[in-house]
């Protein structure tokens, strides 16, 4: 463990995200078997493992995204409800960035960023068009707040999804897949923020392909493999000396591409 990621983890707060025994399956496929995952105020855990393996799936259900069959899932000591205004309240707090950005391409940059607190948090205009001011240039893209989506770059356009959901002042955010819609030049651009807001001390569950991320940002690499959590440990013991000959087999593959 490097002393930076000692630090890190002294300073980790209560749980935050707590799934415990979480079962969901896609007709006879079981695609999530008894996942138990804790996830700290203020960690910072990525998700790997081969294609199918989950990954998203379990991202994807922390916010009810994905209903599940059996176990359960607490956000802050609260519950996930099933569905209504309980389950709006829960994901307003809960931010999500996917794979497409997913921005209201008829609507600015700065409207997209903060149309959330003005209607969800109930926000005067003016206070949050200076929020979002603060989290576009945080992400550097300011300068582009009054064009549309289809003028930036995907790398421009995923800063903004960051920015939006910063913009709700989540208690804990999700990736899924950040940067796996970007082309290779924009990607890093994209796990710049994220390494910013990892060491920020942003709670945050990431779904990634992104090695070099997992090593520099997480306080924990989670491996998953067919639907089950196979090994979790600190970056640096999981690529140095992984456990499991699954994990030892997938990072033998992509490490020496």
């Amino acid at each position: 463990m490097t002393d930076t990621t000692a630090k890190r983890s002294t300073e980790l707060g209560q749980p935050l995200v707590v799934l415990e025994n979480v079962n969901k399956h896609f007709g006879d496929l079981h695609v999530l078997k008894d996942i138990n995952l804790t996830v700290r105020e203020g960690e910072v855990v990525v998700v790997i493992g081969p294609s199918g393996s989950g990954k998203s799936t379990l991202c994807r259900t922390i916010n009810r995204l994905e209903t599940y069959e059996s176990g359960a899932i607490s956000i802050d000591g609260v519950q996930l409800p099933e569905e209504g205004k309980a389950l709006a309240k829960l994901r307003a707090d809960v931010g999500m960035v996917f794979q497409s950005f997913n921005l209201f391409h008829h609507k600015t940059i700065l409207e997209n960023v903060t149309m959330g607190p003005i209607k969800v948090r109930k926000m005067k205009a003016n206070d949050a068009k200076d929020r979002a001011m603060d989290l576009l240039k945080r992400v550097g893209v300011d300068h582009q707040a009054h064009k549309y989506p289809a003028q930036l770059s995907g790398g421009q356009q995923q800063r903004v999804a960051i920015a939006r959901s910063l913009a709700m002042d989540p208690t804990v955010m999700l990736f899924d897949e950040p940067t796996s819609a970007l082309d290779p030049e924009m990607i890093n651009e994209v796990l710049d923020v994220m390494t910013n807001l990892a060491h920020a001390g942003m709670t945050m569950i990431v779904v990634t392909h992104e090695m070099g991320f997992a090593r520099k940002a997480a306080d924990r690499v989670v491996f998953m493999s067919d639907g089950a959590i196979v090994e979790e440990s600190t970056p640096d013991q999981f690529f140095t000396n992984p456990q499991s000959s699954r994990a030892k087999d997938f990072l033998g593959k992509i490490l020496t591409q």
